[in-house]
């Protein structure tokens, strides 16, 4: 069993003055969540039980068991929320996964020379990017997009990624 977690929304504000918040999902349905059973957070130290939630605009208005009032609303802006891996539904077919599939799969040429391992997937906003680990030497990030990534192969454990020639040239981008 995996410990692999992977986030599945963060809260935003407060709402009202019951105890509800608005959550924000990681996924096409955000309804979704309400299949997930508890959220934990980031620590895996507290568990978040959905005991109502409705639509609204852009985000989930939700109220979590033990979550009775503004103050104690307000002590949870920000928090991101998790679940195990297994707990997600699987994915359709295998041109379709989660960003956290990904972590731990070799980076590899199409020629199917090693560049490394994945050890992470970020995003800070301009799009998903690959960190790879070499063998030696430090980590760099490849964007997550064509043609930088043509192939992501699961069932092998590889991602191939084909890097411009001067990828590592630094002399050039320190001129």
């Amino acid at each position: 069993m995996s410990l692999r977690r992977v986030r599945v929304a963060k809260i935003g504000a407060a709402h009202g003055l019951r105890g509800e918040v608005r959550l924000f999902v990681d996924a096409d349905d955000p309804l979704s969540v309400k299949t997930l059973g508890p959220l934990d957070d980031a620590a895996g130290k507290r568990q978040f039980k959905i005991a109502g939630l409705r639509e609204a605009n852009g985000h989930l208005i939700v109220r979590f068991e033990g979550v009775s009032d503004r103050t104690e609303a307000e002590r949870l802006t920000n928090l991101e929320l998790f679940v195990p891996r297994e707990r997600l539904p699987d994915t359709e077919d295998a041109s379709t996964f989660y960003r956290t599939d990904l972590v731990g799969l070799r980076a590899e040429t199409a020629k199917g020379e090693t560049l490394g391992e994945i050890v992470a997937v970020s995003n800070f906003g301009a799009g998903d990017l690959l960190e790879v680990k070499p063998a030696a030497g430090t980590t760099f990030l490849v964007p997550f997009a064509d043609p930088f990534v043509p192939e992501v192969d699961l069932a092998s454990g590889r991602v191939v990624i084909e890097l411009p020639e001067d990828f590592f040239d630094t002399a050039k981008r320190d001129a």
